[in-house]
């Protein structure tokens, strides 16, 4: 009961609490169906409870928001329904439809009590968002542009957008890197969310950091492990489909599901079913680059065996009529050869003659010049120290002069010169 305070009427919170849950009770007590974003689930495993946190957005703002209470017994049966539907859990990150009821407790306030979650609506907003996305795509002719692309001889280099603990990330590194051909592929791996909302702009911010480094990459290759149509939903995102869409190299997807293509898939340069399909797709076009190389090798090489027993046995027939041609030039030098010694004797021996004749001749013009001819025909030698005298500034009066005659020599003594022509 209110008590009065200086003639007012005062409530306890405790009493606050209570009329407005009799109120909401009395008000509310049918079940509802509310379509909501669940952005978080909270799922306890120590009790099995969980504790959904519910939103509303209008232009990406956020203008409602509630908890919510779903038991262990019913989330059970939930979950289960879209396992068998879906091919996966319930999980947080989707918009669902659900049935609850509106209750509210004094310790913990205001909050939904969730019954039941349609997962049939769940899909129909998955191909509500699908189609909106391609019907924009299309409109703005972005639809077929990444399929427009040249697509590299070889890819050698490529960027991966994953998660490092991925299954299908693995399974594809042992397909690549195990290759019996031995062909090499460079990765770099950009990490990523994979699934949920936040998976958008965590995808989309790792295409941005490749388009910066775009020289250094052939193809982007995004990768993911198997999941069913609700953990794809951020797939059909017409922002993330757009960033593929419009992305200056190919994007190869390989997000590990055999169920309906997603849009990005859809505006993607190539879709693998897995990431092992993807790998092949790779190798494969190595094997379309390598065959016809392996093939034209083989032609050179049987080209070349083929060119050379040819020059060889040209060279063989060269070195056939070289030899004979060699025998009947040698045998022409030689009798050449032969002719021009005989000629060269020949040759030769007249010419001694010849030299032998003038050289007696010059010995019988030197004998004749010889200083005992002229000392014969009445010349004599006049010498002074040993020295022959020719003129006379040789000499001076009184000097002691030797006389040589054919018989003998003469000793005399200047007593005077006299210049001839003076």
């Amino acid at each position: 009961m209110p008590e009065s305070v200086d003639n007012k009427t005062v409530f306890t919170l405790l009493e606050v609490s209570r009329s407005i849950q009799k109120t909401i009770a009395e008000r509310y007590k049918s079940l509802y169906w509310i379509k909501a974003e669940m952005n978080k689930l909270n799922h306890y495993t120590h009790s099995g409870h969980c504790y959904p946190e519910l939103l509303e957005k209008k232009d990406g703002r956020v203008v409602a928001e509630m908890r919510s209470i779903l038991w262990k017994a019913d989330y059970q049966r939930i979950n289960r329904q879209f396992i068998e539907l879906l091919g996966e859990p319930l999980r947080e990150g989707i918009t669902i439809l659900m049935q609850a009821g509106i209750s509210y407790d004094p310790l913990y306030g205001f909050s939904l009590k969730i019954v039941d979650i349609d997962p049939t609506f769940v899909l129909g907003e998955l191909e509500r968002e699908k189609k909106e996305s391609i019907r924009l795509l299309k409109e703005e002719g972005l639809y077929e542009a990444n399929k427009r692309l040249p697509f590299p001889l070889i890819p050698k280099r490529l960027a991966i957008v994953s998660v490092e603990t991925s299954k299908g990330l693995s399974d594809f590194y042992k397909i690549i890197n195990g290759n019996p051909w031995g062909y090499k592929i460079e990765t770099t791996l950009y990490p990523a969310l994979l699934q949920g909302d936040k998976s958008i702009a965590s995808i989309i911010n790792q295409l941005s950091n490749i388009a910066e480094k775009i020289e250094q990459f052939d193809a982007v290759a995004i990768i993911r492990g198997g999941g069913g149509e609700v953990g794809l939903s951020s797939y059909n995102n017409y922002l993330l489909a757009k960033a593929i869409a419009m992305f200056p190299i190919p994007v190869l997807t390989g997000i590990g599901h055999s169920t309906n293509e997603t849009v990005s898939e859809m505006v993607a340069y190539k879709n693998a079913i897995t990431p092992s399909e993807l790998a092949d797709f790779l190798l494969q076009k190595f094997h379309n680059f390598s065959i016809p190389m392996d093939q034209a090798q083989e032609r050179l090489l049987r080209a070349v065996k083929e060119q050379f027993a040819q020059e060889q046995q040209n060279l063989k027939q060269l070195a056939q009529a070289i030899s004979w041609n060699s025998k009947s030039v040698f045998l022409t030098e030689r009798n050449k050869l032969n002719q021009l010694m005989l000629h060269t004797q020949m040759y030769s021996k007249q010419q001694f003659k010849e030299e032998k004749s003038k050289l007696i001749h010059v010995e019988q013009l030197l004998g004749l010049l010889s200083p005992i001819h002229i000392l014969k025909r009445g010349f004599s030698i006049v010498r002074m120290n040993g020295k022959a005298v020719h003129q006379l500034d040789q000499v001076n009066t009184g000097d002691l002069l030797e006389i040589q005659v054919e018989d003998g020599t003469i000793q005399s003594q200047v007593v005077n010169k006299e210049e001839h022509g003076k």
